[in-house]
């Protein structure tokens, strides 16, 4: 009986400090508003406080299903991480100012900066050590550094940000480089992150799916994706997540953000396509979870409903998040872009990828691993 009631008691101590924690850390980010929530209630793609995809999204991620995913996490794998110290191309101020044409460069993951029509934007710039609220816990960056330190990285004139997820909007991140961004734009709710973390308001806009902007002369739309949302215990989906398509003189650009697959794309792909460069995700993914996360084959697919020229795998090289060997989305999708005819970009992490044509990064340099 006393044992029972040190387990109870250790139970509801836990019970009661998580909330207590997503209140007082800031990582956590902020909360909606009653007003936010009556004013997503009439969206069809809203419905009982939370956002819905239209087509059933499901996960087997029962306690049955995902005790052995857990158990294998637990006991880790070799070729999860690389062996080896990633290539990175290194990057100084000079190295990322305008110059040159319009260009992309992923950090890892999906983090990534495109430089179009004069302007700098970043995707998803989660460049912390770790996608947790408390890096000290949570799975380390590959390599343990990034190809330039923040202090170089030029003024942006926008962040895109996907969805609010630990891997993509990260705390130390934004509070670093908030200073230097001229906008930010999110999907619905995710603006409440950013004013916890001192973000001006006047300085985000909030967008729905299928809704537009111009900004600086490009147009910005905010596109469906299959994925979910939430940065704590009792916030699941209560921000909406999506896609975002980049119009400019010099180039259409496609950013996937996190998603399954679904009819979405070929949607997207009509209403802005064709895009000269698409950034798909390709990795983190499993059978288990395949309605949110694309397997690689898929993401090629997906390329090509939206009508993308070249395509550059995003969601990989950086964090451990699945359990498939780190380098496996690299391997499939290559191949599977191979087999259908389709440009597919390999750039190592800092490495530019230039979008007026030429010459684009394809070296297979994950394979020296081997």
């Amino acid at each position: 009986m006393f044992v029972a009631l040190i387990v109870i008691g250790i139970i509801l101590v836990i019970a009661a400090a998580v909330p207590l924690a997503q209140r007082i850390v800031p990582a956590f980010g902020g909360r909606l508003t009653r007003r936010d929530s009556e004013r997503y209630r009439s969206l069809p793609h809203y419905d009982g406080g939370k956002f819905r995809y239209p087509i059933e999204t499901k996960m087997n991620t029962s306690f049955k299903e995902m005790l052995p995913v857990a158990w294998e996490f637990l006991k880790g794998s070799p070729k999860r991480k690389p062996s080896s110290p990633m290539p990175v191309v290194s990057l100084g101020r000079e190295d990322l100012k305008q110059g040159g044409g319009p260009r992309a460069i992923w950090f890892g993951h999906s983090a990534a900066l495109l430089q179009l029509d004069g302007l700098t934007i970043l995707f998803d710039p989660m460049f912390g050590s770790a996608p947790s609220p408390f890096p000290a816990i949570g799975g380390k960056r590959f390599g343990g550094k990034l190809p330039m330190a923040l202090a170089d990285l030029p003024k942006i004139d926008y962040v895109l940000i996907s969805h609010d997820h630990y891997d993509h909007l990260d705390y130390p991140s934004i509070m670093a480089m908030k200073s230097k961004v001229g906008h930010f734009f999110v999907p619905l709710g995710v603006g409440s992150h950013l004013k916890r973390w001192g973000v001006d308001e006047a300085s985000i806009s909030e967008l729905d799916w299928w809704e537009e902007r111009e900004a600086g002369g490009l147009k910005l739309a905010c596109a469906p994706a299959r994925h979910f949302s939430g940065r704590g215990s009792s916030n699941r989906d209560s921000t909406l997540w999506c896609s975002w398509a980049i119009r400019g003189s010099e180039a259409n650009v496609f950013f996937c953000g996190d998603s399954g697959y679904g009819p979405h794309f070929r949607e997207i792909g009509e209403r802005f396509g064709p895009f000269d460069l698409t950034m798909m995700e390709c990795g983190q993914y499993d059978e288990k979870w395949a309605a949110i996360h694309m397997l690689p084959e898929q993401t090629v697919q997906a390329h090509e409903d939206v009508k993308g020229e070249l395509l550059l795998p995003i969601h990989w090289g950086g964090f451990t998040l699945a359990l498939h060997d780190w380098d496996d989305p690299a391997i499939r999708v290559t191949k599977e872009a191979e087999r259908r005819g389709v440009r597919v970009t390999t750039p190592m992490i800092g490495e530019s990828v230039p979008l007026a044509g030429g010459v684009y990064p394809n070296r297979r340099w994950w394979e020296r691993e081997g």
